[in-house]
């Protein structure tokens, strides 16, 4: 499952969707969904991250398909922020 990010429409909030790692389980099988959400206080810098919570996936499918619909946008313009380093 990869990780989708999804911003408002003034440009100002995004949210993250990412699997949540539980490496005291099976690795293989997700059963969450960690969504982080923070402010975007200029469009060329990075986005401060306000905080996160551990959603079922039934309820992050929710809360993304709302946003969709109050006209949040998917980007992929800050992801390159979000990368796990491979050290």
């Amino acid at each position: 499952m990869e990780k989708f990010t999804l911003i408002n429409k003034a440009k100002s909030r995004i949210k993250v969707f990412e699997p949540f790692d539980d490496s005291s389980k099976n690795p293989f099988i997700i059963n969450a969904i960690l969504i982080s959400y923070g402010c975007v206080l200029k469009r060329t810098s990075k986005s401060v991250m306000k905080g996160s919570r551990v959603e079922s996936i039934e309820e992050a499918r929710k809360e993304y398909k709302k946003l969709l619909e109050e006209s949040w946008e998917k980007t992929y313009r800050f992801n390159i922020f979000f990368k796990k380093s491979g050290l």
